[in-house]
């Protein structure tokens, strides 16, 4: 063969090197291709090796996988006009690749711009109590609007969260006010039902020694035990006064009659002078 059949040949073979490079196309398991003939929807093409015709057809590419959207912080006025900085994120997945395509441009962007804006709307509504005590109610309503203007696009929002709130500083040092002060209620309510608690039950604890002389001396005996285990040097004994008054008196009694008895009287006026010296000296130990 000559020389220009080879080149037509090796032409040849290019062409049609090309012609494949542009007919084949490999769709990954997490995409979908949506086709367009010459500028119509040609349908969609699922994973793997798929053919094109050259020229006529164009296939673009969508994602499938779950995408993770940060919705950048910006100030919002609350319902009582209170300014607040509020970041959020989003997560959300294309479930219809054709309208992905088809009824809107860049739908990451579209998705991006309606979650601020939602964002802004519905924290509006809210005073700032409810923004930091009902969140979950806050994502609930967001989600539901982005569900409803992302279905025309072929996507489903799956989550909405907002991710951080910041405060004035004025606003947060009166707020720190307030919870220190709260706690501090709440100390004081307790102490007093504590103390309220402690009376009722020493109360109780006196009725039971008034009515049971026995447990007040068990009562007695426990306190001093409790005081010898802490090596004191000096312990003082509590004697009950009339016990005491009692005791004396019996003792004087017994004195009188053994002075008194028969055979005692020849040195009964020395015993009861050293008797009645004992007693004036001071009282007994």
């Amino acid at each position: 063969m000559t020389t220009t059949t080879w080149v037509v040949i090796g032409c040849v073979i290019v062409a049609i090197l090309l012609v494949a490079a542009t007919a084949i196309r490999i769709v990954p398991e997490y995409q979908r291709g949506v086709v367009l003939r010459f500028g119509k929807l040609a349908g969609t093409r699922k994973p793997g090796l798929r053919l094109i015709i050259p020229v006529a057809d164009r296939m673009i590419k969508v994602s499938m996988r779950v995408v993770t959207m940060p919705i950048q912080s910006q100030g919002i006025i609350t319902r009582d006009n209170v300014s607040v900085d509020i970041s959020a994120v989003a997560y959300y997945r294309v479930v219809d690749p054709v309208k992905a395509v088809v009824e809107i441009e860049d739908v990451h962007a579209a998705i991006n711009q309606i979650a601020q804006t939602t964002l802004r709307k519905v924290v509006g509504q809210h005073s700032l109590d409810d923004v930091l005590a009902h969140t979950d109610s806050i994502n609930d309503d967001i989600l539901r609007i982005l569900e409803m203007t992302a279905q025309e696009w072929g996507v489903e929002v799956r989550l909405v969260e907002l991710k951080d709130i910041q405060l004035p500083g004025g606003m947060q040092r009166a707020m720190a006010r307030e919870a220190e002060a709260e706690r501090e209620k709440r100390a004081k309510i307790i102490a007093a039902e504590g103390e309220a608690v402690a009376a009722h039950q020493l109360s109780t604890a006196a009725k039971t020694m008034a009515e049971n002389p026995i447990a007040l001396q068990l009562r007695s005996l426990q306190t001093l035990m409790e005081i010898g285990v802490e090596k004191n040097t000096t312990v003082v004994f509590p004697a009950p006064l009339m016990a005491s008054l009692a005791d004396l008196t019996a003792f004087l009694s017994r004195e009188n009659d053994a002075r008194d008895a028969p055979g005692l009287r020849g040195d009964g006026s020395d015993k009861s002078d050293t008797v009645d010296s004992t007693i004036s000296s001071g009282p007994f130990v």
